[in-house]
This record gives C-alpha cells, sequence and structure tokens, in this order.
C-alpha cells in the first residue's frame, strides 16, 4: 500500500510538471499569474469558508455535548479546553513549531525571500478554528491571513516564480483571506497592499482584484450572510468635532493595545514551560469572560448588539446602588471592557491559542464608539447617533492598530454597508493613524519584530534586494596569507596590496583568521619581530563569516548586528572571498534600475 501510495504521489507530481511546462510554452507570463492568483483565491475562499463553518460547529457543540454528558458545569471552562488542546496539537503534531502572527508573514517576505513552509497551511487553520471554536478572545483573520499567504507562497514555489511573483502571489492569498472572512473583496485587495506588499505596482493590482474576487464569491457561497447590519440615515455636520474627539480616543486606545500586548508577550514568552503556560493563561481568561462575558470569542455578537441597541445584554444579572444608574453603569463597563479585552486577546494567543487582532480591534473600537456615544449623552453634551459612532469607532481603532487607515476604511464600509458615513471614517481613520503613530511608530505587526532587533529598510530596497545572490557580489582580490608566515612576509603583502583585510588560509583552504592594518600596528615598525612573529600568533580568530548559499538579508543582518562592513564568505568552511556593504549597495541600485524598467 505504502509503495502504491508513493508510486501515485511520484506520478502526480510528473504530471503536474508537464502541465505546468505546456502552460508555460502556451500562455504569457502575465496570463499565467493572473490564472495562479485565481487558484490562489479560490482555495483561500475555501480555507477561510471551511473555517468559519468549523468555528460555528464548535461553538454550538460543545453545550450539546456537556449537557448530554451531564457536565454544563463545565461550560465556562471551553475556552481553558481550546488552548490547551491547541498546545496539545502544536506539540504533539507539529514539533512543537508554530510561528503565530502576520508579524511573522512581513519577516519572511523581508527576510527570507517569501518562502512559507507548506505545514503553515493547516497548521494555523487547525489551531486557530480550535481556539477561537471554544471561546479563546480572538477573531480568525490572522491565521487566515498566514494560511492564504502559504497558500501563494507554495504555489509560486511549484511554479517556479520568482521573488517579486512570489511575494505577489503571496500577498493575494492574504487579501484573499481578508476578502472571504470579511466578505470584502476591496478591503482585501487594500490590506494586501497596506500590511504586505513590499512595492505596488498597477500590473500587481490585477491579480490582487482577482483572488479576492474569487476568494468572496467562494466564502459567499459557502457561507452567506453579512457580518453587520447598519441602519443610517447619514451623518451631520454638527457632529463632526465629536469625531475628531473619537479619533483622538481611537488613536490612543489603539496605542494602549499596542503597548499591553507586547508586555504581555513578554510575559508569557519568559514562560518556558508549555503546558504550565496554557493552563495559568486559560484559567486567567475563563475569570476575565466570567467578568465580561462580552470578552468570549471573537466578539462579533457583542458588536452585533451595541449596533441593535440591546444595550441592556451587557449590565451584570446583581443589582448596584441606586445613585449608579444603568446608563452610567454601561458607561464604566464598556470602558472595563475595551481595558480587558487587549489582556483577553493576548493571554489566549501567547499562551498556546491562536487568532489574530482583527476582530479584538474592531471589537474594542464598537466599545470605544459607544463608551464616548454614551458619555456625550449622559452629560447631556451631546445626543449622538450610536450607530454612526460604534462603526466609525470599530475603523478608527482598526487603522491605528495596524498603521492601515485605508484598511480600516474600506474595511468597515464594506461589512457594515456604511459608505453614506464615508466623511467620518475618513477623518477617525487618519486620526486615529496619526496619533498611535506618533506614540509609537511601529504597528501591531513590526512591533515585535522591531523588538527583536529586526529593522525594515525603505520600501523599494526591501523589494529588489532579495533580487541579489551572495555568489554575485563576492570580492576575491585580496591577499591569502598563511597561518605561519612571519610578519616580515605579512608586511611584504600589505605594502602590495590596496586591501587592509587578509584571509589566513589554512592547508585544506579553510579559512581561519584575518589580518587587518589594526592587528600589526604595534608589531609594524618594530623590526626586530619581522621573523619572530608568526601569522598566527596575530590574526582575529573571532571573525564573521557567511555561508555563500546564505539569504542577502542574512548578511544584512549580520552587518546590522556586528557593525561591520565586511564578511568573509565560505562554502562549508572554505575561503571564497568577501562581501561588502558597499558593494550589495552597488548591485542594489543597478538592481533597481533594471526591474524598474521591467514589468511584472
Amino acid at each position: 500500500m505504502l509503495k502504491k501510495f508513493r508510486y501515485l504521489k511520484v506520478n502526480t507530481r510528473i504530471i503536474t510538471r508537464k502541465f505546468i511546462s505546456f502552460l508555460y510554452s502556451k500562455v504569457e507570463l502575465k496570463t499565467f499569474i493572473i490564472l495562479a492568483s485565481l487558484v490562489v483565491g479560490i482555495l483561500s475562499g475555501l480555507a477561510s469558508a471551511l473555517l468559519k463553518n468549523s468555528v460555528k460547529y464548535l461553538e454550538e457543540e460543545p453545550k450539546v455535548l456537556f449537557h448530554n454528558l451531564r457536565i454544563s458545569f463545565l461550560l465556562p471552562f471551553t475556552p481553558l479546553i481550546g488552548i490547551l488542546l491547541s498546545t496539545l496539537i502544536i506539540i504533539v503534531v507539529f514539533n512543537g513549531k508554530l510561528s503565530k502572527g502576520i508579524s511573522n508573514v512581513i519577516f519572511l517576505i523581508s527576510r527570507k525571500a517569501s518562502y512559507i513552509p507548506k505545514v503553515d497551511i493547516i497548521s494555523h487553520f487547525i489551531t486557530s478554528g480550535i481556539s477561537v471554536g471554544l471561546g479563546g478572545s480572538a477573531g480568525l483573520e490572522a491565521p487566515i491571513v498566514v494560511t492564504g499567504a502559504a497558500i501563494g507562497s507554495n504555489i509560486a514555489s511549484e511554479l517556479k516564480f520568482n521573488y517579486k511573483t512570489r511575494t505577489l502571489l503571496l500577498a493575494c492569498g492574504s487579501g484573499a483571506g481578508i476578502s472571504a472572512i470579511f466578505n470584502s473583496p476591496i478591503a482585501g485587495v487594500i490590506f494586501a497592499v497596506e500590511v504586505l506588499l513590499p512595492e505596488f505596482s498597477i500590473p500587481a493590482f490585477i491579480p490582487l482584484l482577482i483572488a479576492s474576487a474569487s476568494a468572496a464569491v467562494v466564502s459567499r457561497f459557502l457561507y452567506s450572510g453579512q457580518l453587520f447590519y447598519l441602519v443610517t440615515e447619514g451623518w451631520k455636520l454638527s457632529a463632526i468635532p465629536f469625531y475628531v474627539v473619537l479619533g483622538i480616543l481611537s488613536g490612543l486606545v489603539s496605542f494602549y493595545i499596542i503597548k499591553v500586548t507586547l508586555l504581555v508577550e513578554k510575559y508569557f514568552e519568559k514562560m518556558k514551560r508549555p503546558y504550565l503556560k496554557a493552563l495559568f493563561g486559560g484559567l486567567v481568561l475563563c475569570i476575565l469572560v466570567f467578568l465580561f462575558p462580552a470578552l468570549y470569542g471573537e466578539g462579533y455578537t457583542s458588536i452585533m448588539n451595541l449596533l441593535s441597541g440591546h444595550f441592556e445584554k451587557f449590565l451584570p444579572a446583581i443589582s448596584f446602588p441606586k445613585f449608579i444608574d444603568n446608563n452610567l453603569l454601561l458607561i464604566i463597563i464598556a470602558a472595563f471592557i475595551i481595558i480587558t479585552k487587549v489582556f483577553a486577546t493576548t493571554i489566549t494567543i501567547s499562551s498556546g491559542g491562536n487568532g489574530g487582532i482583527i476582530a479584538p480591534a474592531l471589537f474594542s473600537g464598537a466599545f470605544t464608539g459607544y463608551f464616548l456615544a454614551q458619555s456625550m449623552s449622559y452629560m447631556g453634551i451631546a445626543h449622538l447617533n450610536f450607530s454612526n459612532f460604534i462603526v466609525v469607532g470599530m475603523a478608527g481603532v482598526l487603522s491605528g492598530i495596524l498603521h492601515a487607515p485605508l484598511t480600516g476604511i474600506f474595511l468597515i464600509a464594506e461589512v457594515t454597508g456604511g459608505y453614506t458615513l464615508i466623511v467620518p471614517l475618513m477623518i477617525v481613520s487618519a486620526i486615529s493613524f496619526f496619533i498611535s503613530r506618533y506614540f509609537h511608530p511601529h504597528s501591531i505587526y513590526t512591533s515585535p519584530l522591531s523588538e527583536k532587533g529586526i529593522t525594515f529598510r525603505s520600501e523599494k530596497e526591501k523589494y529588489f534586494i532579495q533580487q541579489i545572490k551572495i555568489r554575485e557580489i563576492i570580492e576575491n582580490d585580496f591577499i591569502p596569507l598563511s597561518p605561519v608566515m612571519t610578519l616580515r612576509e605579512i608586511v611584504d603583502n600589505i605594502v602590495h596590496s590596496k586591501r587592509n583585510i587578509f584571509p589566513v588560509i589554512d592547508d585544506k583552504k579553510n579559512i581561519v583568521g584575518i589580518i587587518t592594518l589594526d592587528n600589526i600596528r604595534e608589531v609594524m615598525l618594530d623590526s626586530d619581530l619581522y621573523d619572530v612573529i608568526l601569522a598566527y600568533e596575530i590574526m582575529d580568530r573571532d571573525f564573521h563569516s557567511i555561508s555563500i548559499n546564505a539569504e542577502i538579508n542574512e548578511a544584512l543582518e549580520q552587518f546590522e548586528a556586528n557593525e561591520v562592513w565586511n564578511l568573509a564568505v565560505v562554502n562549508d568552511k572554505q575561503y571564497c572571498g568577501f562581501i561588502s556593504k558597499s558593494n550589495i549597495f552597488n548591485k542594489y541600485l543597478t538592481s533597481w534600475g533594471k526591474q524598474n524598467n521591467e514589468g511584472i
């Protein structure tokens, strides 16, 4: 049976390669890319629909199962069960390796040539479905974005596309994931451009549109229904000052969410025992959900309750003193929900579960808008349209957290049908973005990378730098020295060289050290030592090297981390030459100029 399976697998691969070769010979490259983007969009749409249906099933099934087993008392602990199951799957099935979040996708684009492991196609799908379906306080967007990105990256790899096209198909998969999960194709395209694509061009727009539209069609066919319904008669000019206030408040809330997320993540990173971490995080999450039931799951039900005006559902069952009326109590509860939601989300993800930040951002934004509208009404300052401020608040906080205002504007306009609110959406999203960026220059996605010292260069550089191969920029006009060469011989070589670095090579052609002018400056003028000191005595053994097969960004990281200008290049320890920062820059300029004149 195993032999038959292997035989079938090999034959399938051969047939696939022949079919791809046939397409390459018959179809123009641009058309081929468009066809590939269609496939990526359809597969991402299928994954999204399957994930949403799985979560819906997991939200309902435990209630029936626990009731039949007469263990309904365990229902409040389903978030803990979800985190423990997710942790178990990560350790047993995926060997404890699961890079969560869109931050990792951005890292792979910038540092790993847009290659995403095949396992990411299913790993995020399974773990997020269990985590969120059983009550984890997170969203499905990041997992489906990673899944879509993995689909796009791996299809591009199978088709032997270059880095530029591979990145485009990766972005197509991510945008298709957003499009499918929200039924919002325009937002999917804009998300891919704002958050992921290092360099945007008009030809890239067509594959993005096709992938996003096809994913939305597949998702709508398999999982119909509008996420939110907004009934509004428009907005009033007199409310503009309050929208400005909401923009400022949304920016501050966004900054708060980013900072707390980083702090909680650091706290859980210190906990090395995964099951203990999952148990602790799950119990804390259960306590938060018990205190504020609105924190359970993605939170879309709570947002719909806000939009429909069912504010009483957030009131606690216990009675409060008469001097605290329901309106004031709702304001206090809304404030506490905004404060605690980020803890619930980060605990869910950091303790072993899986999920995204977009749904929690929409949730926090909705309660931010409600908080402001209810506060103004309670203090008698103004009677604002609650639905409008709830909707616009969602866009504000999303824009501030992601540092992607266009995504916030169009996502909310699409999922709520609130294009009549486009001006308030623009005002609040822009202000929130600038406030958040002023206090914290990095988004929720780039902050973890920045904390680890991973810096990002200009957009052009990020894009074209991947085209450079280390073997293309090796300089090998350095004079090699022997470890037993005398100082006299070393000085003689220095006199006849234009370089200030000299590799020390042994009999096996392995580089064992380097000598620079700094190494010999102190002894160079003492002629009595010329025949006494040997190269191995003064060479620097702690030199920095890189493999000839390494990615160019690994070299850039070494340059930055070690503050050096040259790296020795080795091929299985054997000396090949040196690469320099300046040579990379020159090659980059050449690559940029050449590719600016080419299409996709």
